[in-house]
Order: structure tokens, then sequence, then C-alpha cells
């Protein structure tokens, strides 16, 4: 059994804000955890890499200290195993319902939120016009067919409501990340 894992790192609100990261040096700093094999995604912080197998939570934790030590910013890092990425995309409620993927976005969310929360969150939701969500564990499942730019229904109602760190990612960028972590993973 090997001792790597293929873990996938999503920062939250990164190149937006003022918030600036170069994508060079978010590689750098990944490779200092120390991680292999690291590549990124777009620039709003999307980082697949290799390291030693360890808990997704105390790689995240690191990651951010690490960030905060090179650019001196507070950036949350969420992070799935490539295993964690693929059953999100498995898990999509929506693919049963034939919604235009283009219209499909994750939100990851740091921690398993309070059950309490989670009840609670469906009478909190604004009125968002056809907008819909589903939560699975620790992922939010959005379908905005009016586009995510105009749904009520994003990463700040959604990180308020149930009191856990969250970021969010379109359908394309998560499924992408997943084949590119897949990909890694049967590159030994």
């Amino acid at each position: 059994m090997s001792s790597d894992e293929v873990y996938v790192a999503m920062l939250r609100a990164v190149n937006v804000g003022g918030r600036s990261v170069a994508m060079k040096e978010l590689r750098g700093i990944f490779e200092a955890l120390p991680a292999r094999d690291v590549s990124t995604y777009v620039q709003s912080g999307n980082v697949v890499f290799r390291a030693d197998r360890g808990d997704p939570a105390t790689v995240a934790g690191a990651a951010e200290r690490l960030i905060a030590a090179h650019l001196g910013l507070r950036v949350a890092v969420i992070v799935r195993t490539a295993d964690e990425l693929a059953r999100v995309i498995g898990d999509n409620p929506y693919f049963r319902t034939g919604a235009d993927e283009t219209r499909l976005h994750g939100t990851l969310l740091a921690t398993l939120p309070e059950a309490a929360r989670v009840a609670a969150l469906a009478a909190a939701a604004p009125d968002s016009g056809h907008d819909e969500f589903q939560i699975v564990g620790r992922t939010v499942y959005v379908h905005a067919p009016d586009g995510y730019g105009r749904t009520k229904l994003n990463n700040a109602f959604f990180e308020r409501k149930l009191g856990v760190v969250a970021t969010t990612r379109n359908w394309r960028s998560l499924t992408t990340l997943s084949t590119m972590a897949r990909t890694l993973r049967s590159s030994v």
C-alpha cells in the first residue's frame, strides 16, 4: 500500500477583491508542504498534488499556514482527496434530473455542518427564483438555471447559515479537477 495520496486544494476567495496569488507562487508554496507533482488549474486557486497520506483537514491547515507565512494572506483552503472529489462528482443529485451542467455548482464545506443548521436551512433560504440546492455530506449542490451570478444561494449564504467555511466552484472546474486528480493518481 502506497503512503502517497492525491489531493485537490481549493482556496477560498483568491484573485478577487485584491487578494492576488500568482499560480506559480502557489505551486511553490505547495511544494514546500512538501507536495509533489503540483499543478494548478485556472486562476481561482485550485491545486492538484501528491503528498504523504494524511488527514485532508491537516493538509489544509498546513497550506493555510504556509500561505499566511509566504504571502501574508489569511486564506481558507478546502482539501479533498481524489476519491472524495470523485464522490462529489458522482453524488450530484441534479444529474438525475437532467439539469444543464453549465448551471451547476458545488459548494465544498470545510467541515460537516451541524444537523440542526442543515435542517433549518431550507426555511432560511431566500426566494431565489428557480434556483435550488441539496446538501450531501460536506457538499452543497446548487442548481442555478438563471446563472450563479444572479442566485442568492451563494457561498456567503451557505457559510453564514451553516456556520462553516466554504468555497464554490462551477461544475466544469470540479470535473476538471477530479480528472486531473485521477490522472495524477494513475501516473505512479
